[in-house]
């Protein structure tokens, strides 16, 4: 089985590309690298997906139609939505929306249009493996990985794991009013950035297995811009190879 990982910022996928190592084949396309080779004895293609939505999609629809990948994972960091999703937790989505589509009145706001649907599913076995993943890594891993320095800077407390929906949109959520506008649309978010839905509807489209996990940076509110700095080097690196290592791991052992 050959995984496509995407990542959208360099330090998001740091520790991803150091695992992988040196001496691993690489394709040029598209003003993309896609580095083909192994994270804990999984045959996988990592490529930064880069930030936005269209992006994500034409990174994503690379991944399945010139790599025959079969299956997706995206990792990084997100802003949190809901109360109680705090900086440093894991949210794993398991099914995203488009918060800033809105094509009405001709379509339903937030459905896309053609395909009438408004929420894209990731799939369930892989939503399950992800969040037992980010389960281990809080309870035996996150401590290890980052200092107590660190989780103080970065203001990460007792992380926890959630389940649920996130959004995206081509808007870094800066604002007590941006939030609470996603919050009224889209009431049951947990979480908001700029890529998943995008990659999702990818995979809907080409019927490709996804998984998406991200951890909270901040929480999309009018400090969000000073929190995200602090958290986008040491904690997105820790997350991202912390749970895809507990996810691989687990299931080569199968």
């Amino acid at each position: 089985m050959l995984t496509g990982v995407m990542f959208a910022m360099p330090e998001e996928g740091q520790a991803l590309m150091e695992e992988l190592g040196s001496g691993v084949e690489s394709v040029e396309h598209g003003r993309r690298a896609f580095h083909f080779g192994k994270l804990w004895g999984a045959d996988v293609v990592l490529v930064q997906a880069r930030i936005g939505k269209v992006a994500a999609a034409t990174t994503a629809t690379e991944l399945v139609t010139r790599f025959r990948v079969d299956r997706l994972l995206f990792t990084g960091i997100a802003g949190g939505v809901r109360p109680g999703v705090n900086i440093g937790d894991l949210v794993v989505a398991d099914r995203l929306v488009h918060h800033d589509l809105d094509a009405s009145p001709i379509f339903p706001a937030l459905e896309i249009p053609l395909l009438g649907v408004t929420e894209l599913p990731t799939d369930p076995d892989i939503t399950r493996s992800l969040t037992g993943a980010c389960e281990a890594f809080v309870r035996d891993g996150l401590a290890a990985d980052l200092s107590a320095q660190d989780r103080k800077r970065m203001r990460v407390r007792d992380a926890g794991v959630h389940t649920g929906m996130i959004v995206s949109g081509d808007q870094f959520v800066s604002s007590d009013a941006a939030r609470d506008a996603i919050r009224a649309r889209a009431p049951d978010a947990l979480c908001v950035e700029m890529e998943g839905a995008a990659t999702a509807q990818v995979a809907y489209e080409y019927a490709v297995p996804l998984g998406v996990m991200r951890a909270i940076s901040d929480s999309a509110d009018d400090r969000a811009g000073a929190h995200f700095p602090d958290s986008l080097g040491r904690l997105a690196a820790a997350c991202s190879h912390g749970v895809l290592q507990r996810f691989f791991t687990t299931e080569q052992a199968r």
